[in-house]
This record gives structure tokens, sequence and C-alpha cells, in this order.
């Protein structure tokens, strides 16, 4: 498959891209809505989801105007904000109605942005339709490549993760047989450095301190972690179809490099720029075209120097763990996606250290047989079991 074949490019569009923005409440999802308010002749969102965010979701829709909305949460339904949707607004509650949006005849371009497994049903919807997929959902494609990108048509997909976009970017004119391996650049986290011992005792207030990015609480830890790492490789390997051992990871603490693609004759292409979103999510948005940037561009003269450096996987041992579960495929990485999340929001809320994050999803991952992958509904019930398994082990624990 061929995912740079672009079927319907944007140029050839009379009318702007209609946009749903699943999860528009989150980190990415409002900064998706800022780049749809600076082009409202190129972008029109026409669908809007969020967990239970209420009042954000009222007033996303309002100023955009929305024709379809959905919470997901289902106690939600009694809100008080909703009542101030606009007029004919459609709304709908559950996994189901967050699901049907990305499959609404009116709607272009679905950018799922919802955190953890609940972004699958949305991908496989919006895939089925024929829909492009704009994935910053990494967790869908760690727990589900295996079924997400057989349903993903040439052209449909553009990631949204900085470091995938920017591969994509690298990519686009070039020959797949070609590439050797990609670089897959990471900024080493709040705790670049430190040893396992120092790890044992950080709090998660420290973990929330990201150098140069601002994300979501639950990426920030995995970044902390170098989970979050681990992830994004089986994301470029299921995204860029290159086994788990030809994406290497970069420590690079300036975050200026986004990634880069190695070709057969040694010849490196890396994406440089700002370290804001909003360029990885316009340019899902605009392929083929590049719109003028919401970002505030580098001087390159000043930037100083970038530096380069090996992932410590001995301290960090969840990237090893997620490449582990990357190379073994099938259940594995589901289970260890949701071990991870189980843990990551345990030590959010106090109740485990930050090295019981690994030692959580290694547990499960041992206590996890490894299947192949042959259906969404096999997805869940892997997931469910994973979680019970995490909480019952950090019981264990306290």
């Amino acid at each position: 498959m061929n995912i740079f074949e672009d079927t319907a490019p944007c140029s050839e569009r009379t009318r702007p891209m209609r946009v749903a923005i699943l999860g528009c409440s989150g980190s990415i999802g409002t900064q998706a809505l800022d780049v749809c308010r600076m082009h409202p002749d190129k972008l029109s969102v026409t669908a809007l989801a969020v967990n239970s965010s209420c009042d954000k979701l009222v007033a996303a829709a309002r100023e955009f105007g929305a024709a379809h909305v959905a919470v997901a949460d289902e106690a939600s339904r009694s809100d008080p904000a909703l009542e101030e949707l606009p007029q004919g607004c459609e709304l709908g509650f559950g996994r189901d109605a967050v699901t049907r949006l990305a499959s609404l005849p009116d709607v272009d371009c679905v950018l799922v942005a919802v955190v953890g497994e609940a972004g699958i049903w949305a991908s496989a919807e919006a895939l089925r339709a024929g829909k492009v997929w704009a994935p910053a959902n990494k967790e869908a494609l760690v727990i589900a490549g295996d079924l997400l990108m057989p349903l993903c048509k040439p052209g449909r997909c553009l990631p949204v993760d900085s470091e995938h976009n920017a591969i994509y970017q690298c990519l686009v004119g070039e020959r797949h047989a070609e590439l050797r391996r990609i670089w897959l650049t990471c900024s080493g986290g709040p705790f670049f450095g430190r040893t396992r011992e120092e790890l044992e005792h950080v709090t998660a207030a420290q973990a929330l301190a990201h150098p140069t990015w601002t994300m979501g609480p639950k990426i920030t830890i995995d970044s902390a972690t170098l989970m979050n790492k681990g992830l994004e490789v089986i994301e470029a390997h299921h995204l860029f179809d290159v086994p788990i051992d030809d994406v290497c990871v970069l420590v690079h603490r300036q975050s200026r490099i986004h990634s880069a693609v190695e070709f057969a004759d040694g010849s490196v292409k890396a994406q440089l720029g700002p370290s804001d979103m909003r360029i990885p999510i316009q340019y899902a948005l605009s392929y083929p075209e590049r719109w003028a940037s919401p970002a505030t561009p580098v001087d390159w003269r000043d930037t100083g120097a970038l530096t380069f450096d090996h992932p410590d996987t001995e301290a960090f041992r969840c990237l090893l763990l997620a490449l582990e579960a990357g190379r073994a495929g099938g259940t594995l990485p589901c289970a260890m996606n949701a071990a991870n999340e189980v843990a990551n929001a345990a030590f959010r809320a106090g109740t485990c250290g930050f090295c019981d994050i690994d030692r959580t999803v290694e547990a499960v991952m041992s206590a996890t047989r490894v299947e192949a992958l042959d259906s969404v509904e096999q997805v869940a019930e892997v997931d469910a079991l994973a979680r019970t398994r995490a909480r019952d082990y950090l019981a264990r624990l306290a």
C-alpha cells in the first residue's frame, strides 16, 4: 500500500474540507481548532466530540457552527451546558455516538484525538467510510495496527503526531524499497540523564514539567517514562511498513529535528521546525498544500547546538518493554498499552511510584498470552483483562 498516493488532494477541492475533530477539548483538539480558526476558507468544522467537557464542546460548536456533536460519557446527559448548543445541532451520547461521527456524509476528514483504546472504534469507522484519517491517537495503531492499516485506502492516512508527520514529509516522493531506517527523535523528557535509583524518587509534578512540548497529562507522563517513544516506534512500524528494529530512537534535546529517514545510499532527510503541534496538525489537514503557519518561525542562526544521544533503556524500561511488545505483535501491544494507562493514571494520582509504571507493564506483559489479532472485539477483551491485571498488581504494591 502506498500511503502517499493522494486520491483527492486538497488543491483540487472546490469547497473547504469538512472536518470532524474527535477529542476537541484536549491539547491536540484545541490546537486543531486553532488551525481551523486561522483558515476558515479552507476548513469547515462539521462534527465535534468530547469525553465529558460539555462546556468546551458547546463553545466550539457555537463558534464553528458544527452540525453534529457527541459526548462519550453517558453521565453527561444532564449537563446544563448542552442546552446552549446551536439550534439544529445533532447531539449523541456514548461511544457509538462518537464513532458514528466518523462516517457522516458531510465529513471529509476525521482527526482522532481521543485518548486510549476508544480511538480504535472511530478510526476503523473512518477508514471503512473512506474518509481522510488523521490519527493523533497513537494507541489505536499500537493496539490495533494489524486491523486498521489493511482498511486504509491510498492517500487516506495523514498522521498528526509530530514525529510521524515529519517522517511522512521526508518520505513523500521517495521509494519505499530504498528506505534503510527511520530516526525517531525523542526529547528525553524531564529526567534525561537520571539513574534508575534517582527515578525511584521523582514526583508526578516533576514528571509533568516537559522541557519542550505542551501536552495533556497522560502523554506528558508517557514522555517522562519514554513509553511515549515506545508507542511511537510501534506506530511508525505500522504506518510506514518497517520492522520494529528499523525504527531507531534518537535523543535530541532541542526538539528542532522532528524525525529523519535514512536511505540505502546513506543519505538522510530530516524535517525541522518550531516545537509547535499546530504545524503537523495543519499539514495533515492541508496536504499536499502548505498554508501560512500559525507558529513563530525559527531563526536558525540563533538556535545553538543540536545534540544527539542514545536512549537509556536500563533506566527508562518502558521503552524497552514497548519494543519487546512491538516485536512480538498480536495481542501483546494491547496488553502493554492498557497496563501503562492504568499505571500512568495511578502515578498521577499519587498511588504508585514512577518506576512502578514499568514494573506494572512488565508484570501484565508476562501474564499475557500472545495471540494474533482478528477483531476489534478481541482487542476490547484483551484491553479489559490487562487493566484488571494492572490494578491487581498495583493493589499488591500498595
